[in-house]
């Protein structure tokens, strides 16, 4: 038996509020919700009714998810967003209508906090995750609602979410292959940062950028001829991470995986390489696996993987009880020392809680940092807000526009703007004293920050040790099941290229899962030499698969070394 003993993660200062370099795509979000929240904004000045903007906002917001995913996907994913944010939104103003009770406010709204951590974590919606939908929900528990107006201020959130989806729908009908081109690139460009840097950070990113070009073309529908010359860029990225870990002669070298990249990103035609060997059986396999994602077979297994992710023994269960205690409880001590909207720590704490402790501290660290920049922010802007309903409304777009825009940079970043962008909407519902909310928001996000990190410390999540070896098992099997195929003397083409991608979304999966137990606190030693022998030898079964597929081309010394 393996050793037990806790681990004590880093809790990293240095370094937590250094600015990235921008992502990608960063102006798609900011461009989506200015557009998403522009038009409801200015009817409702036209009609003069701008109390009603929180309503509205809430179906605006969801025209920031979804915009990493292919457009066939996409459309699913924002709707499902839309039915979940108006959901929250209806419990909460069905609470709000029929009780004051503060304590039982903040109850439901850790509750609801804890379930939109729960399904964004067990979905993996991605960026900006569960924090949008607690924020919403969390501030309609204190907004005075009468039954009578519920469905009124239910169509309008569901009027707004519906223009977002045509918002983030759009762009398909002029980039119709935009997403996926994106993915695509962004796999040339880390094969040829492995190709160029060989090293394990440099081969799982990789490995995990070129699985992700391939579930985003598997998602994308019918196979056209700019993604057929896309899926045969992610097999030269493909085939070029194959051959640099196994030491085979390389057809693509950094640079021609480089110049594709910036190719495939731009907005002329995608480029056209001549197919790599095994390309014929690669893309039937492909094929064989988007059919089977389409037939009801495939909707079953991802409805079922849904369900494993949010069972009771799933790692995420641990960070939904923290989500519940610690929002629970920074918004009872928030409405203990007097704070008027004790939600703005609940949604403090919420905005905390990463896959582990280590991430935890780094977000609890910048959300405090950014706040506090954001209230000063906020106390110079709000004169020139309070000019005209117009100018309010006007504030508010730059500063959604600026929130995204900013926020890929580092967390902190968008939290200057988010802050002002907050503390500006109360002022639809009317005015109040400016120092009385610099001083609550300031007060409320220490305390958010502190006790989110509290229940951090209280729940360790030891169920991410057990990922790690559930994660060993898996890549275990999938390698088991590609030697079997490697011995038969004439294995199945499509076989052997499921073994493959299965091994290596094994291998992605056993590295990520590696990643978030290591910053985890309080639990079993890891084990480090079991990971690092199913590594090499999925490595070297997967160079062995690549080299009987005809992708690479081992020296004779190699073997499927």
């Amino acid at each position: 038996m393996r050793p037990r003993k806790p681990s004590a993660p880093r809790l990293p200062v240095s370094g937590t509020l250094r600015l990235r370099s921008p992502a990608e795509t960063w102006y798609k979000p900011a461009l989506s919700v200015v557009v998403a929240s522009g038009a409801p904004n200015l009817l409702l000045y036209s009609l003069d009714r701008l109390d009603l903007v929180m309503y509205t906002m809430a179906g605006s917001l969801c025209a920031l998810y979804g915009h990493n995913l292919p457009y066939a996907r996409r459309v699913h994913t924002v709707l499902r967003v839309v039915l979940g944010m108006v959901a929250g939104l209806a419990v909460s103003l069905a609470t709000a209508a029929f009780t004051d009770s503060t304590a039982v406010l903040i109850a439901v709204g850790a509750v609801l906090a804890a379930v939109q951590k729960t399904f964004c974590d067990a979905s993996r919606i991605g960026p900006p995750g569960n924090v949008i939908f607690t924020f919403v929900s969390s501030a309609a528990l204190f907004v005075p609602q009468e039954p009578g107006q519920i469905p009124g201020h239910l169509a309008l959130a569901l009027a707004a979410g519906a223009f977002s989806w045509l918002v983030t729908a759009g762009p398909a009908l002029w980039r119709r292959e935009g997403p996926e081109r994106r993915a695509t690139a962004r796999a040339l460009d880390a094969a040829a940062a492995y190709a160029a840097d060989p090293g394990p950070r440099t081969r799982h990113a990789a490995a995990a950028a070129v699985q992700g070009a391939w579930q985003s073309l598997l998602a994308a529908g019918r196979p056209t001829p700019d993604r057929q010359r896309l899926e045969r860029l992610v097999v030269h990225a493909e085939r070029a991470l194959a051959a640099v870990s196994a030491g085979g002669p390389r057809d693509a070298g950094p640079g021609q995986l480089a110049d594709w990249a910036a190719r495939t990103r731009g907005r002329g035609p995608v480029p056209d390489p001549p197919p790599a060997p095994g390309t014929v059986e690669q893309l039937f396999g492909i094929d064989a696996e988007r059919s089977g994602q389409r037939n009801r077979r495939g909707r079953r297994e991802a409805r079922l993987r849904l369900l494993r992710a949010i069972s009771p023994s799933s790692p995420v269960l641990p960070v939904a009880v923290r989500t519940l205690i610690g929002c629970a409880l920074a918004g009872y001590v928030s409405a203990g020392l007097g704070v008027g909207r004790p939600y703005w720590a609940l949604v403090t704490a919420a905005s905390v809680y990463q896959p582990n402790l280590t991430l935890s501290w780094s977000r609890a660290l910048q959300r405090v940092f950014g706040n506090l920049v954001g209230v000063l922010v906020f106390a110079a802007v709000i004169p020139a807000a309070r000019i005209s309903p117009l100018a309010l409304v006007l504030c508010v777009l730059f500063f959604n526009f600026a929130a995204e825009a900013l926020i890929t940079r580092n967390y902190w970043l968008g939290s200057v703007a988010v802050t002002p962008l907050a503390l500006l909407v109360l002022e639809f519902s009317g005015t109040h004293p400016a120092w009385e909310l610099i001083s609550d928001r300031a007060l409320d996000t220490l305390v958010g920050a502190a006790l989110g990190l509290l229940a951090v410390f209280a729940v360790p999540n030891r169920r991410a040790g057990g990922r790690v070896e559930k994660a060993i098992a898996a890549t275990e099997e999938a390698r088991a099941r590609a030697e079997r195929l490697l011995a038969e003397p004439a294995p199945d083409a499509l076989a052997l290229e499921t073994a493959r991608r299965r091994l290596t979304a094994g291998l992605v999966e056993l590295r990520d899962a590696s990643d978030v137990a290591s910053g985890e606190w309080w639990q079993r030693a890891l084990p480090e030499e079991d990971m690092l022998a199913a590594e090499q030898a999925a490595h070297r079964t997967l160079a062995a698969t690549a080299q009987r597929q005809g992708l690479i081309t081992l020296p004779p010394s190699n073997g499927a070394v």
